[in-house]
């Protein structure tokens, strides 16, 4: 049988549907794309935003009246939030809520030995894993979609920010033992790659047998030796000088995300952040002691209710003073459930959608910015794929994708054929800059 897997949303969500995946390869599926043929199409889905929402409707429609036979199975986030709303967008979906996508993992055997899926979904087992927490079950070791690794060490918020769905789609904030993800990070490596990303719904809030983040970075630092490690979305108020301090490891990449969301102290109040501005400004100034030419990205969300011309103003102001690499912007919208859907003063959409693309611009011009710095530098970059075939010279050079320490991505010609392999860690010098750069391969890298 086929299965194929769509994914909307953040890196958990990502590496959620890389460990369905592999469990469905592993108990004799062929994994293909959403827009082949299949038996069975897994969509999860995001919350976040109610585009993203609109997206995966959209998308189960489509693969409804394309695939009428097949069985459409939607989980994630947003299934966990609206079940009975999806579960009318076809009579050939199966809706499984987040807090049930686990049992996913299970199905692909139970599927098999029932020859041809007359199964009731909702009457999958729970299982209790040796992990502590059934959300820790999404373990890969072969990553089908990615040639990076992804390494889930925490889920859930305890945050409640007033704008915010995922605690209500997600609960609560739980970690994965030290021990047991030292393990899967020495596995991974094993596996032969180069690269894993720490993901999480907040991984600054990491706690577990005594263990923060700083001290799960030393024993990830200690335990591996031949993998750079690469961090999801950091909390402002989270950034401080013992973090910081372990953040200065040559393994770990020059790469932060920060979710700003306002520069305005009044707005941070109303949404229910944990920190000021100048909060913010503290731990830019820390991460760049350490790692000064980092790509620091930040999430700004814009026209929240209440949101005057002065604290937008205070939001573009603070960007620039920081000099962020680029920005994930995002139009105010009120979601279900939240305190911000409840609040008055909402700002018109048409001045939110002019600030929104401001800002979008204002993005692009910092992103340039940084870009242009490193032309004719030396940087590491992860092999993703091959961009072009093999030609006929004595090492059948060839061109790659592949991305840097600090997520600039770029095409790497002449490389030698065994080094050219997805995962590979190589130096090469960039040639020239635009959206993707131009660089030529210089040698290969031990960390």
């Amino acid at each position: 049988m086929k299965a194929a897997f769509y994914t909307f949303g953040c890196k958990l969500n990502q590496l959620e549907t890389e460990a369905l995946a592999s469990s469905f390869r592993g108990q004799g599926f062929s994994i293909v794309k959403v827009n082949q043929q299949a038996d069975f199409y897994i969509i999860n889905t995001c919350t976040v935003t109610s585009k993203s929402e609109q997206k995966a409707r959209r998308l189960i429609r489509s693969l409804a009246r394309s695939h009428p036979r097949a069985r459409l199975i939607v989980t994630g986030c947003y299934a966990q939030m609206n079940e009975s709303g999806l579960a009318e967008l076809a009579d050939n979906l199966v809706v499984v809520p987040q807090n049930r996508k686990d049992t996913l993992l299970d199905l692909p055997g139970l599927l098999l030995r029932q020859a041809g899926g007359a199964v009731d979904l909702k009457e999958l087992p729970g299982v209790s894993p040796p992990c502590g927490h059934p959300v820790f079950r999404f373990q890969v070791e072969q990553f089908s979609f990615h040639s990076r690794a992804f390494l889930k060490i925490q889920d859930g918020c305890d945050y409640g920010c007033a704008y915010c769905r995922i605690p209500l789609a997600r609960g609560g904030s739980v970690s994965l033992n030290p021990e047991e993800a030292l393990s899967r990070a020495v596995k991974l490596e094993k596996q032969g790659y180069r690269e894993v990303v720490f993901t999480g719904v907040n991984i600054t809030s990491y706690n577990s047998g005594g263990w923060t983040l700083p001290e799960l970075i030393t024993g990830f630092l200690k335990a591996t030796s031949s993998m750079r490690l690469r961090l999801s979305s950091l909390e402002p108020e989270m950034i401080n000088e013992q973090l910081v301090e372990k953040l200065s490891d040559r393994r770990v990449c020059p790469h932060f995300h920060i979710p700003l969301q306002s520069g305005s102290d009044r707005v941070l109040m109303l949404m229910g952040r944990r920190y000021k501005a100048k909060r913010v400004s503290m731990a830019v100034d820390l991460l760049r002691e350490v790692k000064p030419e980092a790509f620091l990205a930040a999430d700004v969300l814009i026209g929240f209710p209440g949101e005057s011309e002065d604290d937008f103003q205070a939001t573009r102001e603070l960007i620039e003073e920081l000099g962020f690499s680029k920005l994930h912007v995002f139009p105010f919208s009120p979601r279900p459930g939240t305190a911000a859907e409840k609040m008055k003063e909402h700002t018109p959409e048409r001045i939110r959608d002019q600030r929104v693309k401001e800002l979008i611009s204002l993005s692009k011009e910092l992103l340039e910015r940084y870009k242009q710095r490193f032309v004719g530098r030396r940087v590491e970059a992860i092999l993703e794929r091959s961009s072009v075939a093999a030609v006929t010279t004595e090492d059948r050079a060839k061109k790659w994708r592949g991305l840097t320490g600090n997520y600039l991505k770029v095409e790497i010609e002449g490389i030698p054929q065994n080094y050219a392999s997805a995962g590979s860690l190589v130096a090469a010098e960039i040639t020239h800059g635009g959206e993707i750069y131009r660089a030529r391969f210089l040698e290969p890298v031990e960390l």
